[in-house]
């Protein structure tokens, strides 16, 4: 039985799904592949999410030579919510020069509570997109291979292309999965979805201007300032998490 505040809730969530609909968007963008939630230590964020929702995610693997670590939620079909943390059997990655940018590493151990770190679309033949973005003139690095094993063993194979200014964060970069790799949305544990997805941003046509060169059909809000803005729902409750 629906109790009064979720019904409410999920009220709202139609109203705003309709209204996005007329507008010629989707509230859950198709091309989304994955949301990054950061935090410092793993299992607090797992239990972080499993509090709000009530789906325990999955550890998935390390990352080799990034020093990180994950545990995977999926949110149906094609997404899935990574929950990123730093990896403590791995070191700080020794690439890092002095005076550069943090790390992903160093960026997670500092964090005080889990938050949104950024996210990936899938564009389909990354080869043919990024073929695209230089018709567009659009600078990117990449299509780089890269892979994960998983506890069972098995071993995740990817590529990313990475634009050259992602609007701190606020663009993602892009993502397709070799063809023996079965999506992690598949196998992770499920009860989830996505019920918004949204960046908001003090100037939304400059935002929107962006969105249309990179063929990005995403919602966007006005904010102060910029934000990745996600509200997933459970079976036990929901979790609006922001970057």
């Amino acid at each position: 039985m629906l109790t009064r505040r979720r019904f409410l809730v999920a009220s709202g969530t139609t109203f705003v799904a309709l209204s996005l609909r007329a507008q010629g968007i989707d509230a859950v963008p198709a091309i989304l592949d994955h949301i990054l939630l950061g935090c410092s230590d793993l299992e607090e964020g797992i239990a972080f999410v499993e509090s709000h929702t009530g789906v325990r995610a999955a550890f998935g693997g390390v990352h080799p030579g990034r020093g990180t670590q994950n545990a995977l939620l999926s949110l149906g079909e094609r997404h899935y919510l990574e929950i990123i943390a730093p990896d403590p059997k791995q070191e700080m990655p020794h690439n890092i020069e002095r005076g550069a940018a943090p790390s992903l590493h160093s960026e997670l151990k500092a964090r005080k509570a889990p938050r949104l770190v950024g996210w990936a679309a899938h564009p389909g033949d990354l080869a043919a997109f990024a073929k695209r973005l230089q018709e567009a003139r659009v600078t990117f690095t990449g299509p780089t291979p890269g892979s994960r094993k998983r506890p069972d063993g098995h071993v995740l194979q990817w590529q990313t292309l990475n634009l050259n200014d992602d609007d701190s964060g606020l663009l993602p970069f892009f993502i397709e999965w070799s063809a023996g790799s079965p999506h992690p949305s598949s196998d992770a544990p499920h009860g989830c979805h996505v019920d918004l997805f949204e960046l908001a941003v003090p100037d939304l046509d400059k935002l929107k201007k962006k969105l249309a060169i990179l063929e990005l059909n995403v919602a966007v809000a006005q904010a102060v300032s910029p934000q990745i803005r996600v509200r997933i729902a459970g079976p036990k409750g929901e979790l609006q998490i922001t970057s």
